[in-house]
């Protein structure tokens, strides 16, 4: 199986060193060529606008689109949440997504670059032990539709809980990084659970 991982702005360096820690040869996706070579994807961290701009601009946000619509197994950390998400709040005008999870994100929830923070979050059904956390200017989702499995959450400021891990079918998304820890289980989990 051949793992793309979205390397057009943010943090795709780190996702292809988790995905060598878990015996995978991940490459790097910018282009349509590229993308038609893969199996999977990931969608890093970083600026989801940025990304929607440099993707219009590489020619491949439609390609990604109509790939995830037909099935491609697809993991988004962070910005990679928003970026899956049917629908944002506090959205930018005109901001749009690849879309496939039904779930409504607000972005920047857990506040400013200033206020990011580290957690030990329990997500069972991705690993036995507390997942190591990292929330940097981190969405959380405010709305759940139908056949969304919420796989963890954390209380947020405004005092609820809210899904910070969600998975739909091929669709694999988190508010955190994983990637920028030395706990691989998300990757585990979105090579052996969802790509299958």
């Amino acid at each position: 199986m051949q793992v793309g991982v979205l390397a057009l702005q943010g943090d795709f360096r780190e996702h292809l060193n988790a995905l060598t820690q878990c015996g995978v040869q991940g490459v790097e996706v910018r282009t349509p060529l590229e993308l038609e070579k893969i199996d999977a994807l990931i969608i890093p961290g970083g600026e989801s606008t940025t990304i929607v701009s440099l993707a219009k601009t590489f020619e491949i946000f439609e390609p990604i689109k109509k790939r995830i619509a037909k099935g491609m197994p697809t993991y988004g950390s962070c910005a990679g949440m928003i970026m899956l998400a049917d629908h944002i709040v506090a959205a930018k005008d005109g901001q749009e997504t690849f879309g496939g999870i039904d779930i409504t994100v607000r972005r920047n929830a857990f506040g400013r670059q200033v206020d990011s923070f580290e957690s030990d979050i329990s997500a069972p059904a991705i690993s036995n032990s507390p997942i190591r956390a990292i929330f940097i200017r981190a969405p959380w989702v405010e709305k759940i539709g139908k056949g969304v499995e919420v796989l963890a959450s954390f209380q947020g400021s405004d005092g609820a809980s809210h899904a910070v891990a969600v998975r739909q079918g091929h669709l694999l998304a988190t508010a955190f990084h994983p990637e920028i820890t030395d706990d691989f289980s998300v990757h585990r989990y979105f090579l052996e659970k969802v790509c299958t």
